[in-house]
């Protein structure tokens, strides 16, 4: 998971969310409110007014092309109700509740769950309202996650972070890759090859699970960074490097 910075809807589309919201209020607290934000949701003017512009604010937020907001390897397929339907029909239409998940995060891990800390706080991470790398620690050569809070372990818990061989196996992939990319934009930057570089720095952030390239920049930075990257200290050399940083990281920016 990766900080990601919600975009602004069509006045149009904010004007029919409030509308559809409203709807929704008429309705008695309880079983009553619940029906008819499914109802609604799942209805055709629904599909034809709103969600046409949902999924293109989602996938412009995104990360790569259009990956899932969670796991941030398949692409994603469906708006998630990061507050479930059911627990709060009330945001069913609001923009702020809404992420890019692919069908096996949304379906198969998050479903309806929606565990809460006993004052009753979320305890799931939205991506858009924070930064998850609060929360989680991904270890580089093992591409695993450790939660730093039980808000980061709840978030490993409930999206299978850790348990899906595919997610794990795909990480040291693409570290192994970011390895090769940043050592790619060196060569090319030294032989005075800035095109060359750049198109390097852009595929690198749209490729899957570009939470990896994210934490070899955030580690870089760790005061234990020397003990994370042991063995890898041409590594980290090339991560501290300010041009190296600049180009990457307002690459990041320009590939959404």
């Amino acid at each position: 998971m990766i900080r990601l910075r919600r975009v602004p809807l069509p006045p149009a589309t904010v004007v029919r969310l409030g509308e559809y919201t409203e709807d929704i209020r008429q309705q008695a607290a309880g079983p009553d409110r619940r029906a008819r934000a499914k109802n609604l949701w799942a209805s055709s003017s629904a599909r034809r007014q709103v969600r046409p512009a949902l999924v293109a604010g989602l996938a412009e937020m995104a990360p790569g092309h259009e990956r899932c907001m969670y796991c941030g390897d398949s692409q994603g397929t469906d708006v998630d109700h990061f507050e479930p339907k059911s627990r709060t029909p009330l945001r069913t239409f609001d923009w702020l509740n809404h992420l890019l998940a692919c069908s096996y995060c949304n379906s198969n891990q998050k479903r309806d769950l929606f565990p809460t800390a006993p004052d009753g706080t979320p305890l799931l991470v939205d991506p858009t309202a924070e930064d998850p790398l609060d929360h989680l620690r991904l270890v580089l050569p093992l591409g695993t996650y450790r939660g730093l809070t039980d808000r980061g372990r709840a978030c490993i818990e409930i999206f299978g972070l850790n348990r899906r061989p595919v997610l794990v196996k795909g990480r040291r992939d693409a570290y192994a890759t970011a390895r090769h990319s940043i050592e790619l934009w060196r060569i090319a930057m030294d032989r005075g090859q800035g095109d060359k570089a750049r198109e390097i720095v852009k595929v690198a952030w749209n490729r899957p699970l570009a939470d990896v390239l994210v934490a070899m920049f955030h580690q870089s930075e760790h005061p234990a960074a020397d003990a994370l990257f042991v063995g890898e200290e041409d590594v980290l050399a090339l991560l501290r490097d300010p041009g190296l940083r600049a180009g990457f990281l307002r690459g990041a920016r320009l590939a959404r």
